[in-house]
């Protein structure tokens, strides 16, 4: 797979190329140590109809793991370095919590981003709990019982064929412990709460009303505050809504990206 350099970092990551304009793509933005297998179940649906590109955050995957702490800016000039290497013009970001992070600081540092999908995300850091996210990759009973509080307990009973798959993925696809905390840091820091007004780029909030790594008070704080903000909140679902009702949020991110991304066919 193709890599993109930034002050010496190496980011991994993979193109899927649909039927997007020229210099334009959907880039999805990881959540805090999760491996790339967090997009799984938006990435059948946007593949195809958009261009999609998955890097692997710093520290996770083949990409480099430079010593931490990381910074919510750093980790978006990664995502700068593989939009220019792909000749990304309108990048469409989704991003998922730490990642949604990420696609805001973006968004306000440079116009290549030309519409956000925030899943799980806070304008501030402080309303994120990343203890509720980590699990130690190398124990699958670990793993298995930090999904508790990432999926709801009907999901858990009805898809327990797809809660296996999640606990094989995270045991091959995680970060460390180190990866982590660096990641950690970059969430500790990261707070634009007070500048939101800033941000006119069309975001759409995707949050699960039961999500208890970021509550869905932080949500409705992040779309009310954004000049063009729309907030969708799922029912019942906690913070992998993603997974969870899929269904649900890749009509509406489907919906949403349709009507801001050009025909190439025009």
């Amino acid at each position: 797979m193709p890599r993109a350099r930034t002050d010496g970092v190496s980011i991994r990551y993979e193109v899927d190329e649909g039927r997007s304009a020229p210099g334009e793509a959907v880039v999805c933005c990881g959540d805090i140590g999760l491996g790339a297998w967090q997009f799984g179940w938006q990435h059948a649906a946007l593949a195809g109809p958009h261009t999609v590109i998955t890097p692997e955050t710093r520290g996770v995957g083949e990409s480099d793991a430079p010593p931490g702490p990381y910074t919510v800016e750093a980790l978006a000039s990664d995502l700068d370095a593989v939009c220019a290497a792909e000749g990304i013009r309108n990048a469409h970001l989704v991003g998922y919590g730490l990642g949604g992070m990420v696609a805001l600081a973006y968004a306000m540092a440079s116009s290549r981003p030309a519409s956000l999908t925030v899943l799980g995300t806070p304008p501030v850091g402080d309303a994120y709990n990343p203890d509720a996210v980590w699990a130690d990759p190398t124990d699958s009973a670990a793993i298995e019982g930090s999904l508790a509080g990432l999926l709801s307990e009907r999901f858990r009973t009805e898809h327990a064929d797809a809660v296996s798959r999640i606990v094989e993925w995270r045991l091959a696809e995680d970060a460390d412990r180190e990866t982590y905390e660096a990641h950690r840091a970059a969430v500790e820091t990261f707070d634009r709460s007070d500048r939101l007004y800033e941000l006119t780029t069309p975001t759409l909030v995707v949050h699960g009303v039961d999500d208890t790594v970021c509550p869905i008070t932080a949500a409705e704080s992040l779309a009310d505050g954004l000049p063009r903000g729309e907030l969708h909140a799922v029912e019942g679902a906690r913070h992998l809504v993603g997974v969870e009702a899929s269904a649900e949020v890749n009509d509406r991110v489907v919906g949403w990206l349709a009507e801001r991304t050009a025909d190439p066919s025009a």
